[in-house]
């Protein structure tokens, strides 16, 4: 039970001890959360259309999540992987590697956060290819880490007057039809944003001393940007063509987010390297590399690894969680998910003209607010607004985007028609609001 009485008790309470860097997007406190319903220490429910940024698609607190937690910390809670195994982390290795696209064998090992994970993907390629390079991709996010933050595009906040940054990253345009920096249309251009590549190994840094390209299969913090369907294709066969490596940052995209297990899937690619976090364990500390065998057993013996890695709580939750996505279909209740959002937010588009582009993948969708349609003027004030609104209302959303100016949809799978109903209520009502 909280000893806080109420949320701005608590709030005052944090502004003393927790450092103003690390901010919270509410001044809600949550008590409990199920499902897609999160309670605050005051009692007021709130529908969650945000899962965590990502985490909860098989929603808070799932009960075979929480067993399996339980049962495993009344056995041990931590014996430390690289000392004394345990059969959990070899089990889901297992998983993940039958999961991730391609029929190539593939190898696994295991990290604590996302950051953690593109980290050790940037070490393996560099391993196993012996060349320092790495490319990423404008709007992109890879944590904030030291060479997340290197990796990643956005400068405010996650990279301003945090550097020095890692050396050998380079950038890349990503494929945003909304805003093509190439001035071209889709699929007249013949991919030109792909093609690109060829540039940059050209005139910005030579293939013989790139590792691998990183990218997101749909860009998270930058916008939901979803490519289409060939952009992956042609940048995987560039690769190839120069034995450079092709990293899929999975971590907000994979476990079912996109109607796919893993979103590189729908692209018909097979990655390299994988990474995985987020929704992979239900809010548990845990991130994975999963990549093609020969690459992932390149390193020697301790090279890679961790403290933490692979914890055997974190493990259990992870297996839960596959097992709930099968046993739930929760992989056909979020394609299902992503056409009712499609047609919802389509049908918004046709009454409020701030909506500038609906887009991404499945029900990991989001809306571009914009001042004039012809400008495509970034609405990042009416966006705040839009959050606020909703909030206010009962109803959790996250904004993104280079700009500021994007609602992200990350609601769990396991919500309810009636919850997500009164939470596509609130967003209308909000659009009507912010567009008076």
């Amino acid at each position: 039970m909280s000893s806080a009485t109420s949320n701005s008790d608590l709030h005052d309470r944090r502004e003393k001890v927790i450092a103003k860097g690390n901010i919270s997007g509410t001044t809600s406190y949550v008590a409990k959360a199920s499902g897609a319903i999160i309670e605050d220490i005051e009692g007021r429910e709130i529908i969650d259309f945000g899962g965590g940024i990502a985490v909860m698609n098989v929603g808070h607190s799932h009960p075979k999540v929480v067993k399996a937690i339980q049962d495993q910390a009344a056995k041990f809670t931590h014996t430390c992987f690289m000392v004394s195994p345990y059969e959990s982390a070899v089990k889901l290795a297992e998983k993940l590697c039958d999961a991730v696209p391609g029929d190539s064998p593939k190898a696994a090992m295991f990290a604590n956060s996302g950051a953690e994970a593109v980290e050790n993907a940037v070490k393996i390629a560099r391993y196993y290819t012996k060349k320092p390079a790495i490319i990423s991709f404008d709007s992109g996010f890879h944590g904030r880490t030291l060479l997340g933050m290197s990796l990643t595009s956005k400068i405010k906040p996650y990279k301003y007057a945090l550097g020095p940054f890692a050396p050998e990253v380079y950038k890349m345009p990503f494929a945003n039809c909304y805003r093509c920096q190439f001035n071209q249309e889709y699929p007249g251009c013949d991919l030109e944003c792909a093609n690109h590549l060829e540039h940059v190994f050209t005139n910005v840094v030579a293939p013989e001393q790139t590792a691998a390209i990183i990218v997101e299969p749909v860009q998270g913090e930058g916008g939901f940007i979803a490519p289409p369907k060939d952009y992956f294709q042609r940048l995987k066969s560039i690769c190839e063509k120069y034995d450079v490596l092709f990293i899929a940052d999975e971590i907000q995209t994979g476990i079912g987010r996109t109607g796919h297990m893993f979103a590189m899937e729908y692209y018909g690619v097979e990655p390299d390297i994988t990474t995985s976090a987020k929704s992979l364990a239900a809010g548990m500390p845990l991130s994975a590399v999963i990549g093609k065998k020969e690459i992932m057993d390149s390193v020697h013996p301790s090279g890679i690894g961790g403290t933490y890695g692979g914890n055997p709580l974190c493990c259990e939750a992870a297996l839960a969680v596959f097992d709930i996505i099968e046993s739930e279909n929760l992989l056909q209740r979020s394609v299902e998910l992503g056409e009712t959002l499609g047609r919802r937010f389509k049908t918004f588009q046709e009454s409020f003209d701030i909506i500038g582009d609906v887009r991404g993948l499945g029900p990991m969708i989001a809306l571009e607010l914009v001042k004039d349609r012809t400008k495509k003027t970034p609405a990042a004030d009416e966006t705040k607004a839009l959050v606020k609104y909703c909030f206010d209302r009962g109803l959790l959303i996250l904004s993104c985007g280079t700009y500021g100016n994007i609602i992200r949809f990350l609601m769990p799978l396991v919500i309810t028609d009636a919850q997500l109903e009164k939470g596509l209520a609130i967003v209308e009502g909000g659009l009507a609001a912010i567009s008076k």
